[in-house]
């Protein structure tokens, strides 16, 4: 009674003990359900509200030919753009060319007038060309031209009363030789001398006449050579040398050409 009273386990508690093989639809759903969940945490996601699903069921190679046209058609492009820059810039350079021209022509069409013009006044031209020669020539000639009349005026006025020049000997430079100067240490430079013949009824004194001589014009310096009597007629007769410098030049001519 004891044995039949005692109860066995049942199968479904054996079950439960076991543990029930889950179902492989489910474990699949939980698995993609996690692996979601993952990839949400990892990447975030766009959530497009009222978007039309679209599929591109086109094959590679039309893709493909569509992007070499669009590449062909921008090729394109870029070669006709380079072609109108090209042409811009061969028309701006031909009227470039066009316009230089012109302004050449009308240049050259001047310069014969004008020309043409001094053509007509060629013996005027000559004419002028041949008095700046001549002036020119009179500079060159004049340079050294001392005046010599007013200069001996002022040489006589010098002298002291009653004394007349008798004699004169002018030695000057020239255009075209540079005049002899003294080898004597001390003398100044000169460009003319003067050797005159003066005559006095009496005594003259030397020291005096040099000393009236000094306010001539281009003064260097004077030297008395000489003093004689004549017993016949009871004067004296000086014989004295001056030296004078550029200053005495008149340059008349210079003045003429300035």
């Amino acid at each position: 009674m004891s044995q039949s009273t005692k109860s066995k386990p049942s199968r479904s508690g054996r079950s439960r003990r076991r543990g029930v093989a889950p179902d492989p639809a489910l474990r699949v759903a939980a698995e993609t359900a996690e692996r979601v969940k993952r990839q949400r945490r990892t990447t975030p996601s766009e959530i497009v509200v009222g978007g039309r699903p679209s599929v591109d069921l086109l094959p590679t190679e039309v893709l493909a030919d569509r992007r070499g046209s669009r590449v062909v058609r921008r090729m394109w492009a870029g070669v006709v753009l380079v072609a109108i820059v090209v042409g811009i810039a061969t028309a701006g350079a031909s009227l470039l060319s066009s316009q230089a021209h012109d302004d050449l022509t009308h240049a050259q069409d001047e310069t014969l007038s004008l020309l043409q013009q001094q053509a007509n006044y060629r013996e005027v031209r000559d004419t002028e060309a041949g008095t700046a020669l001549r002036e020119a020539a009179q500079s060159v000639g004049g340079a050294t031209e001392i005046a010599w009349q007013p200069y001996l005026a002022s040489l006589k006025a010098s002298l002291p009363a009653g004394v007349e020049i008798t004699g004169v000997a002018i030695d000057s430079a020239t255009p075209l030789e540079t005049y002899a100067q003294a080898d004597t240490p001390l003398q100044g430079q000169r460009v003319a001398t003067l050797t005159i013949d003066a005559q006095s009824p009496t005594l003259p004194s030397v020291p005096s006449w040099l000393d009236a001589v000094k306010g001539l014009k281009g003064f260097v310096d004077a030297t008395a050579n000489s003093v004689t009597l004549d017993p016949t007629t009871g004067t004296y007769t000086v014989n004295m040398t001056i030296h004078v410098d550029q200053a005495a030049f008149d340059g008349k001519y210079q003045d003429k050409g300035e």
